[in-house]
């Protein structure tokens, strides 16, 4: 099979990511004797410097951990709602969505202690040694990928008219950032010296990183953080509002253990986030495949995953949530699936049908029921997470978030999706050089839903990295950015890895990342304006026109966009037995790179 790149192998250590200077970054960190935590820490705060579109420090991640030897463990960096994010709040205001940006819709920033932890347990480097590498870029700069200076462009207006704060960071003398030119954020880079002089007295490596995340809650970084979110802002409803964000929501919120969500399939052990992510629709889409999966890429095979998946998403705007029981072992059972699977036939579906799993009766909240088609177009103003910030009538898609694998020669492995924070979400925090993020937006506004606003729940995030099990031994980390796509283009890329791609004696990462990928919209999106196209589909130009023609004709809302425009995915893979590890990253953008030896 022609692949744009090789599928990487080696033995020391593998890292893919969404930008060569993150992978690098955390493979030096490889090469000076840090295992896989060491260097994903580092390549996750050289994101935030180099993709500030796309995440931040006061964003969230979800993070997939698999220690040598040790269980697979959920590291949840997703905040909560602060105490005063109520429904009545919001309403109050005349609101009937949470806005898209602005300090209304910041959850209690969650990115940058999960990190921490991470490192505190799992780690061996100091804080500094993981830190040098963003402070280097932020201080000294770095040539910016295209995107940066386009999305800049996209807000200019509003960050010279109203978020000057952002203008002082992305638009220094008025001008962009733009590619072949070095770009710095000084006050980014001012505020990791300062944390690492405040924590420098505080001991051992372990003791260092603690006083770090207390800087973070209670210290200037939270004094910072608060200040802004009490600035009235002006937000998508067109209106200037202050955040509900506290000094007491900080110093009470930390990141958090958890077992993953598994579901077996044809020898593969596949574990996610809980149903506070979308990452159980990953695992409900395998349940629903049947026995024998039509031929790879025919238009039987297609239809059959865009079917299952309308029915998985459907079941995550029924029951997904960070709600006290969401009915998860039913979600999964094979009498549900069974059940589900008979609803697919050869015909394009235009309906939101979820089930109603152990009996229960499925509700969807009112603008998922009256909800209409998405608009034409793009406003800057109306950003969610970039890639899905308002679905066009083109099918298109903008921008991306992050993904970031790491696998060391001790075996240990981890996949992270680090989002949030960015620089169109809010505006720069003047003493910090980064914004508060805008999760909230993914609540809804009506009591009574597994995905409700309510103060202490997650917003239920589109975030959802992967780790899977080969005979209980985790051989895979992967993921991808792109919101409500993320758990689309993840179920083709390891379909393709598990049933058909073998090269050089292993798994052909490459391969599956190339191959022509597709999404579908047919359920209300996670972002605002929480837009859907019942019934389309969005094929890269590279599917075979006889398949295209068959989805057409079985009634799917054909969408043909560019030839390398659906996917965004990262992965790295271990052979324990032979002792090799892979890597591969995605050619889409030109801009993720896998690294390694």
């Amino acid at each position: 099979m022609f692949t744009t790149r090789p599928t990487l192998q080696g033995t020391f250590g593998m890292v893919s990511s969404t930008h060569w200077l993150a992978s690098q970054s955390a493979m030096a960190v490889l090469e000076d004797g840090g295992n896989a935590y060491d260097a994903a820490v580092a390549g996750a705060f050289v994101l935030h410097v180099v993709e500030p579109h796309l995440n931040g420090p006061a964003g969230e991640v979800p993070i997939l951990l698999a220690p040598a030897g040790g269980e697979v463990r959920v590291l949840c960096g997703q905040g909560v709602a602060p105490a005063g994010a109520t429904i009545e709040h919001y309403r109050a205001l005349g609101l009937d969505l949470v806005p898209g940006t602005g300090p209304l819709a910041a959850a209690v920033p969650g990115a940058f202690d999960a990190w921490m932890l991470l490192l505190r347990d799992h780690g061996t480097k100091s804080l500094a040694d993981v830190l040098k590498y963003a402070i280097g870029y932020a201080e000294d700069g770095h040539a910016c990928v295209e995107n940066v200076g386009a999305t800049v462009e996209t807000v200019r207006e509003l960050f010279e008219t109203e978020w000057t704060t952002s203008a002082d960071v992305y638009l220094p003398d008025g001008k962009s950032p733009r590619p072949g030119e070095l770009f710095r954020n000084p006050a980014l880079a001012a505020t990791w010296q300062r944390l690492l002089a405040e924590v420098a007295g505080a001991g051992d490596r372990e003791a260092q990183i603690e006083a770090a995340r207390e800087v973070w809650r209670s210290g200037f970084i939270a004094e910072a953080l608060v200040r802004q979110a009490g600035r009235p802002t002006m937000d998508t409803s067109g209106e200037r509002h202050t955040g509900t964000l506290t000094a007491a929501d900080l110093a009470a919120w930390s990141a958090s253990y958890e077992a993953p969500a598994t579901y077996d399939w044809n020898g593969w052990t596949l574990c996610k986030a809980g149903p506070w992510s979308q990452g159980p629709v990953l695992l409900q889409q395998l349940a629903l495949l049947p026995p024998e999966l039509p031929a790879y890429e025919s238009a039987d095979y297609v239809h059959l995953l865009i079917e299952g998946c309308k029915l998985a998403m459907a079941d995550r705007e029924a029951w997904y949530g960070d709600a006290e029981v969401v009915p998860l072992d039913d979600l999964l059972s094979a009498e549900y699936n069974a059940a589900r699977r008979r609803l697919i036939d050869g015909k394009a579906s235009h309906e939101l049908r979820p089930g109603s799993p152990g009996g229960l009766a499925p509700r969807l909240c009112e603008h998922a029921r009256v909800v209409a088609p998405a608009e034409p177009g793009f406003d800057p103003m109306g950003a969610g997470e970039p890639t899905v910030a308002r679905l066009t009538a083109d099918g298109g898609t903008r921008g991306d978030t992050c993904h970031l694998d790491v696998v060391d020669r001790w075996g240990n492995m981890i996949a992270a999706t680090p989002s949030g924070g960015w620089l169109q979400s809010n505006p720069v925090v003047p003493e910090l050089g980064f914004p508060l993020g805008t999760r909230l937006q993914m609540t809804w506004l009506e009591a009574g839903l597994p995905n409700s606003l309510a103060p202490g729940r997650r917003p239920r995030t589109t975030l959802t990295p992967s780790i899977a099990l080969r005979g209980g031994v985790p051989v895979l980390a992967f993921g991808t950015p792109g919101g409500d796509q993320q758990d689309q283009w993840q179920l083709h890329f390891f379909l393709a890895v598990a049933t058909r791609a073998k090269a050089r004696g292993g798994l052909d990462l490459q391969g599956a990342i190339d191959a022509p990928n597709w999404h579908n919209d047919s359920f209300p999106g996670s972002f605002y304006p929480r837009g859907m196209r019942p019934g389309s589909v969005t094929v890269e130009s590279r599917m075979d026109e006889g398949v295209v023609e068959e989805l057409r004709r079985r009634g799917h809302d054909v969408t043909v966009g560019d030839a390398w425009s659906e996917g965004r995915l990262c992965a790295v893979a271990r052979d324990p037995e032979a002792g090799i590890l892979s890597a591969a990253a995605n050619p889409r953008g030109m801009q993720g790179y896998a690294v390694g030896r």
